[in-house]
This record gives structure tokens, C-alpha cells and sequence, in this order.
């Protein structure tokens, strides 16, 4: 059985964003992941049923670091020798494909899932520009997860179009609808939900769900919803996940509104954000940019609306004026706009509603996603 070997710079990604498709594809090959090490990785091996080997990556810019994780890689596919290398995240994809192009592995395979470098400027973009660029020459097939990633990546002239490749509708992993289906549960679940986050029967609750920093866009959004408040005092905003002070911290007034304000309830990192979607109105994700973005797809699937930005990704899963709405990035007016009517106007709002899981369902199931990665492998067996 032919090897193939799947590569994240930190492990939560194999265990969270490839959820399941490791597992998947040892039907057809012997599969093999590659990610920091820790419990986590470890908890792959047994979620997924494959074999790991931990190679420390990190997540910053560091040469010595990056080029003792590429020669460790080295050894490991020399050894190994893998049918395919598939390298997914910025880092992994770096040292992973420079890796696998000097152990001479035959296919090369990098998937795109968001570009930081879209909000670098200066030096920091010509230097996160060039690292692209040698990710891509090393790589034999770029996987973009959405049609405008696609774009941007030929737009920056990164590497040429007959390189590049948008598997199915988008999604790296797609989305399983049975797992993030609202009836699986009931008004006496969410009640205790909300009781306990004091959220009241009558509040309309908007769920931001992500990494509480600048590129998401929470820097405006809690803006938005602090006017909004002023008016709809029954109003919650509902953040579900984590700073990340170190990389890309918020505005210092930011963090006060959010530790201050009493309609702004903070849940932090959940495990599951089910219930959390369960006992919320609307979805707000207002981002600078991203791949193809899963909690917008897991909303849907829950039968939320979404408000987000117009970038890649999020302008592919919500269709405007059927499932959601669409608006300008790093907006506030037309944001807080948008929150409005979603208060104001319940029928707009439940007719969105009607039509999200279903979209998602039609478009974005995870088999299909699978199954259009696999086909791709295949194909390589038989060019």
C-alpha cells in the first residue's frame, strides 16, 4: 500500500480542520501524520488510526528553527518514502514542501487554506511574498480551498494557473452535517445553556465563534454591537474562542468593551461549539480574510444566517440575501446596519434561516469533499 503523508504546523489542525480524513483515505493508502509534537498528535494517532511523527514547526518566522524542522523532514521521507506529500497551514507548507522536493518525493501537494500575507505590508509581505513563492516552486499541485484564493494567488503571480486547482465547490474538509445538525438538540438543552451564560428568553443573540483578534475583525464588531446596545438592550453579543495576544492582539479599549460591557458575554476556546450556535440567533463574522472558513459553514448547518465580510471563502458559502448577508470589510456602519435588520425584521431573518443548512447540505458535505481529494490521489497512480 502507497504511503502518503499529511503535514500541519501544530497538531489541533490535524485533529480539528482534516478531522476524519486521514481515516478516511487508509482504506486506499497507508497514511502518515506529521505535526508539532504533544498530546494532541498523539490523540490523532488514535482518533484517526494512522501513525504520527512528531517534527516541531513553528508558527512565526524562524530560520534556525524552520531549517532544523526541513532537515528532520528530510530524513523522515528519505526513510519513509512517501507516493505523496501533502503539506497543509503556511508553515508546514513551507518546510514541507522544500523538504520533500530535496528527499526527491515525486508529488508534492500544498493546500491553501487562507493567506496571512494579505493584510502584511512593507517588508514583512515582501518577505511573507517570497516564502509563498518558494512554497509554490517547490510544490507539484497547489490545492486553493476557495475560488477568490484562487484569484489572489494568481493575481500576486505566486506560481502559474496549470498549478492550481480548486477541488469540488471549495473546503478543505468540508462539513458533516450529521454532527452539526440542530436536531440533535432541544429547548431544555439550550435553556440551561442560556441561563447559565445569563442571557434571558427575550435576548437576540449574535455568536461570533473564532480567535478574538484584529484580522477577524473584532476590533469593529464589538464597535458595532456597542451601538446597537444602545437601542436593543436585550441584545447579546456571544464571543466563543480565544486572544491571541501575542500574534495579533486587539485594541486595548476593545478588550475593556468586551471585559466591561454587560451585553458582551465571553465563553472563551470551547471543544464543541454546537451548543453555542444552538441557543444563538445570527452569526456575525466580520474577518480580513480567510480560506474557506468552517464556523460559517458549521453555522449554516446549525440553520444560523450569517452576516460576513466580502472576502474569499465567506462570499462563497453565503449566498447574499438567501442565506446571509454580505458586507464590506473592516465596516462598521454597514455591519451594525445589517445586526439591526436582523433584530427588526424576523420573517428576512427566519427566511434566511430556512435556507442554511440546506445550502450547506447541497454544496459543502464532508464526503464529497473527501471524495474529490481522493479522486485527485488516485489520478496520480494513473496520470
Amino acid at each position: 500500500m502507497k504511503k502518503i503523508i499529511r503535514i500541519t504546523t501544530v497538531p489541533v489542525s490535524l485533529k480539528g480542520l482534516l478531522r476524519g480524513q486521514l481515516r478516511y483515505m487508509s482504506s486506499h493508502y497507508e497514511m502518515i501524520g506529521i505535526s508539532s509534537g504533544g498530546e494532541v498528535l498523539d490523540e490523532v494517532a488514535q482518533i484517526e488510526g494512522v501513525r504520527v511523527i512528531p517534527v516541531n514547526m513553528t508558527r512565526k518566522i524562524t530560520p534556525l528553527q524552520d531549517l532544523i524542522s526541513i532537515i528532520r523532514l528530510i530524513k523522515i521521507f528519505r526513510r519513509e518514502k512517501p507516493f505523496i506529500v501533502h503539506t497543509h497551514t503556511p508553515k508546514a507548507g513551507t518546510v514541507g514542501m522544500i523538504a520533500a522536493k530535496l528527499a526527491n518525493v515525486d508529488h508534492r501537494l500544498h493546500t491553501i487554506a487562507g493567506l496571512p500575507l494579505v493584510e502584511a505590508r512593507g517588508f514583512k509581505r515582501f518577505i511573507l511574498n517570497l516564502v509563498e513563492k518558494i512554497t509554490y516552486s517547490c510544490a507539484t499541485m497547489i490545492y486553493p480551498n476557495s475560488y477568490g484564493l484562487k484569484d489572489i494567488i494568481l493575481e500576486n503571480k505566486f506560481t502559474s494557473e496549470k498549478k492550481l486547482k480548486v477541488l469540488g465547490k471549495g473546503s478543505s474538509n468540508g462539513i458533516d452535517v450529521s454532527h452539526f445538525d440542530p436536531s440533535l438538540y432541544n429547548s431544555v438543552q439550550s435553556k440551561s445553556l442560556r441561563e447559565e451564560l445569563k442571557i434571558d428568553p427575550e435576548d437576540f443573540v449574535f455568536v461570533f465563534i473564532g480567535r478574538l483578534v484584529k484580522d477577524k475583525g473584532i476590533n469593529e464588531l464589538i464597535q458595532a454591537f456597542n451601538n446597537i446596545y444602545q437601542e436593543n438592550p436585550n441584545s447579546k453579543l456571544l464571543l466563543v474562542g480565544s486572544y491571541e495576544r501575542d500574534l495579533d492582539p486587539l485594541l486595548p479599549e476593545t478588550e475593556k468593551i468586551i471585559d466591561t460591557h454587560p451585553g458582551v458575554i465571553s465563553a472563551g476556546w470551547q471543544k464543541d461549539v454546537r451548543p453555542y450556535l444552538h441557543i444563538s440567533d445570527v452569526l456575525v463574522f466580520p474577518s480580513y480574510r480567510e480560506g474557506f472558513p468552517n464556523v460559517v459553514m458549521q453555522a449554516g448547518a446549525m440553520g444560523l444566517p450569517s452576516i460576513v465580510s466580502n472576502i474569499n471563502g465567506c462570499n462563497e458559502i453565503v449566498q447574499d440575501g438567501i442565506n446571509g448577508v454580505i458586507i464590506p470589510v473592516k465596516s462598521i456602519e454597514p455591519m451594525e446596519k445589517e445586526m439591526r435588520k436582523m433584530i427588526s425584521d424576523p420573517e428576512m431573518r427566519k427566511e434566511l434561516a430556512g435556507n442554511a443548512r440546506e445550502v450547506i447540505s447541497d454544496r459543502y458535505k464532508q464526503d464529497y469533499v473527501w471524495e474529490s481529494i481522493l479522486q485527485e490521489y488516485l489520478k496520480l497512480e494513473h496520470p
